[in-house]
């Protein structure tokens, strides 16, 4: 009786601090994820400023602020507008592929199918649109209030920040921490599990995430000042294909198409330049985040950003596809043969985990 007391108890009060902690913890482990994609950095700029790690947080939080604030705020925002817009066409059973412009038929070999292709689909899709648009309802509704946490999910992206900004200078005591607990859990292993959890963790942050961020931002801008309707809700799906690694072509090339049939020659070469720069940018720049590469399977990814949007709406875009990359990657390490365990010496050494490079 007194050991099923005590068993109980423990369990409640587990459970009940589960409940305590349970809406924030978004908050904290996408705070844990940019201590550790930043910690790299952080340590650079300490050592310039003179070994101030607490300086330099606070400049890279100020930074990474003034960075992200304007832009997310304005992709939040736009999002909740051009779904809300969807919605009310949906309701209203108006939502349709508008009729192709005039100017397409001129295009030379090519003008004139796509001109009679576009406007079957659009007459088409009008038509099976009025049958189908009842069935739409609920899930235009469900859409709708998604976004519309889009202003709360952007107001914990910046907590998350702020959060990470005071966890940098304990870099090396996390480190401690983490492998303390992993070596209660698998003493053979602990430091091999725990180097290979943050560098996956710097790898997707850095070399998926923060790619898929920058070009979903510079799209969204572009097509804003272009005049291109629906701006954010292209951008936001742009965001979406990059960190699904399947590139944003099949995004961007429609709008290109119709930016060639709206706009004058010069408006369209510019703004097509800049789209292509864009849209090719992941190419460059994520052999230089990456390393080798992702070894982490792209249906992997799509579950944990299709997951981590269900349970904790659009930071779990974000923190999704990194938990379960990072969990898919331990488990791969676990079921390889067991590593030499190398006992962590010094806080030199731990704080090596962090601040060490792809292998």
């Amino acid at each position: 009786m007194q050991l099923a007391l005590r068993l109980g108890l423990l369990a409640f009060l587990i459970y009940w601090s589960f409940v305590l902690v349970r809406p924030f913890i978004p908050i904290l482990v996408w705070a844990l994820i940019l201590t550790v994609a930043l910690y790299a950095p952080h340590r650079w700029l300490a050592k310039h400023l003179g070994d101030r790690p607490k300086t330099a947080a606070a400049m890279l939080t100020i930074a990474f602020l003034a960075i992200v604030i304007g832009p997310m705020a304005w992709l939040s925002f736009g999002l909740i507008e051009a779904v809300s817009e969807i919605s009310r066409q949906i309701d209203l059973g108006g939502l349709a592929i508008p009729p192709p412009p005039a100017r397409l038929q001129d295009l030379p070999l090519i003008g004139v199918q796509m001109h009679d292709f576009w406007k079957q689909a659009s007459s088409n899709l009008a038509t099976a649109f009025r049958e189908i648009a009842p069935f739409l309802k609920p899930i235009a509704t469900a859409i709708l209030a998604f976004a519309g946490s889009a202003g709360t999910e952007t107001l914990k992206f910046l907590a998350s920040i702020i959060l990470a900004g005071f966890l940098l200078p304990m870099g090396p005591t996390l480190v401690k921490g983490g492998h303390t607990i992993l070596a209660r859990v698998a003493p053979q292993r602990s430091e091999h599990l725990l180097s290979q959890a943050g560098a996956t963790i710097r790898t997707v942050a850095q070399g998926v995430i923060g790619i898929a961020i920058l070009q979903s931002i510079l799209a969204g801008l572009g097509l804003k000042l272009a005049g291109v309707p629906g701006a954010s809700l292209i951008a936001f799906a742009v965001l979406v294909l990059g960190i699904l690694q399947l590139g944003a072509v099949f995004v961007l090339l429609p709008v290109i198409i119709w930016i060639w049939m709206e706009k004058d020659f010069t408006v369209a070469m510019s703004i097509t330049a800049y789209l292509i720069v864009v849209g090719l940018a992941d190419n460059a720049l994520k052999p230089l985040l990456m390393g080798r590469g992702l070894t982490t399977p792209t249906l992997v990814i799509l579950i944990g950003v299709l997951g981590g949007m269900l349970a904790h709406g659009i930071i779990g875009l974000f923190v999704g596809p990194i938990i379960l990359a990072a969990a898919w990657e331990l488990l791969m390490a676990w079921m390889r043969d067991d590593p030499p365990n190398r006992s962590l010496a010094s806080t030199e050494g731990t704080v090596e985990i962090l601040g060490r490079g792809h292998t």
